[in-house]
């Protein structure tokens, strides 16, 4: 069992998004996707804080994917924050953009995190804009301001988005929990390697949230 302190915890909902699960089959569905909700607000019963982040992209920029076999090709050129190409997702004032049912409304959230916005940028992780991890969205120093320690994080997807998030909380000191139970990932074998990476790092992995206790 993991105890956690309450007041000193806060739940991080990572890219909860429509636009990763099958009811947006054409952006970048990710199996389960949109089952995830009940894990992520069990999870927050342990926390005195709730985040979340999400994906808030234009419809044109040099990483969308003008077909399929684009996907994961190399963007060509001179953008350093930049790394692959990737269909259109989550594009600001489409379904995708929007949280999976199930979860609360945005305002009913302490911290609502928008990245990706910036057609030169495609961030994966919640605490940066950029992928050199130099320009802050602003997570780490507001958990810090409430004296946070411990960080629960789920959400989609486990090999990409969660796994680095997770890597930046680790990086930044806090006690971090993933919660599998609230995750989902791309790709069986890649998510595989994401939970070890994470495990290395210094995350505390739990199959759900019934692994969790307050102190």
């Amino acid at each position: 069992m993991i105890c956690l302190e309450k007041n000193f915890c806060a739940s991080f909902d990572i890219d909860p998004q429509r636009g990763f699960t099958p009811l947006c089959p054409n952006e970048l569905p990710v199996a389960e996707g949109d089952q995830i909700a009940d894990e992520l607000n069990s999870q927050a019963r342990f926390a005195a804080y709730r985040l979340v982040s999400k994906d808030c992209h234009p419809a044109e920029a040099p990483w969308v994917a003008s077909s399929a076999e684009e996907i994961l090709q190399p963007v060509a050129g001179n953008f350093p924050n930049l790394d692959v190409k990737w269909p259109p997702h989550c594009v600001v004032g489409t379904d995708g953009n929007r949280l999976i049912p199930g979860l609360p409304q945005e305002s009913a959230y302490d911290l609502v995190i928008e990245k990706g916005s910036d057609p030169l940028k495609h961030p994966y992780g919640a605490c940066y804009h950029d992928l050199a991890e130099t320009e802050t969205t602003g997570a780490i120093e507001w958990l810090r301001e409430r004296s946070v320690t411990s960080v629960i994080v789920g959400g989609l997807a486990t090999d990409y988005c969660v796994k680095t998030s997770v890597l930046q909380l680790c990086r930044a000191g806090f006690r971090v929990i993933v919660n599998l139970g609230g995750c989902r990932g791309v790709d069986e074998e890649t998510s595989a390697v994401a939970i070890e990476e994470m495990r290395a790092a210094g995350a505390e992995l739990i199959a759900d949230s019934a692994e969790l206790v307050s102190a």
